[in-house]
């Protein structure tokens, strides 16, 4: 298990006039070039299953957002998985696979932005009503998340996507069947549970980080 921290989600005015918070808005300036997804998964009667989020667009996509200032890549991810789908479970602190989106610029004569994603491997326990609306958590099998994830991109992007969730399905196999050789080395995790995700003590200048809306 990795180290304990915890990130304050509660509204409570109290906690705001009791506590010094920093909100993650004013960090937003701070974004690089990176951004995070939490793969999630569950292993039910029908094998394993992906959970995916519909963007603001329509598209489904994995829980996904940019690195924050003060939080490492994977307690980001986990604040993208329990706000965008209620997940509640345990996110690998490691990332296991990582693509690349391409973004056009600003206008014409701008070149095109790559933004590196880190996607992190994360098992489900159970889901709660997500923060943010109209994201609607689906469950879908292996192949008909593939197939989700390419509907209206670009062949090259769906086909990245498609490939993260073939490793995922490796990695789980890995984990769960013991196919690997030698003594099984337990990845390092953090908890995401009850609004909280909970596993180091995340600070910036001394001051509590608390998830800001946007």
């Amino acid at each position: 298990m990795g180290d304990q921290f915890a990130i304050e989600l509660s509204k409570s005015k109290r906690h705001e006039r009791t506590r010094n918070y920093v909100r993650l808005e004013h960090l937003r300036s701070m974004r690089g070039s990176e951004q995070v997804a939490a793969i999630c998964y569950r292993i039910g009667k029908r094998g394993i299953e992906f959970l995916l989020v519909r963007t603001r667009g329509g598209r489904w996509t994995f829980p996904k957002g940019s690195v924050e200032s003060g939080l490492t890549h994977a307690q980001a991810a986990a604040l993208e998985a329990f706000e965008e789908a209620g997940v509640h479970g345990r996110i690998e602190e490691a990332a296991f696979a990582r693509y690349v989106r391409v973004k056009p610029g600003r206008d014409r004569a701008a070149s095109d932005i790559e933004i590196i994603i880190n996607a992190h491997l994360c098992e489900v326990s159970r889901l709660a009503v997500p923060e943010e609306k109209d994201r609607e958590p689906t469950w879908f099998s292996a192949e008909k998340a593939q197939r989700r994830l390419r509907e209206e991109r670009a062949a090259d992007y769906g086909d990245d996507l498609a490939r993260i969730v073939d490793r995922a399905v490796a990695r789980v196999q890995r984990l769960y069947r013991g196919e690997h050789r030698g003594p099984r080395r337990e990845a390092k995790v953090i908890e995401i549970d009850n609004a909280r995700v909970t596993a180091v003590s995340v600070r910036t200048g001394g001051k509590m980080l608390r998830r800001g809306r946007t």
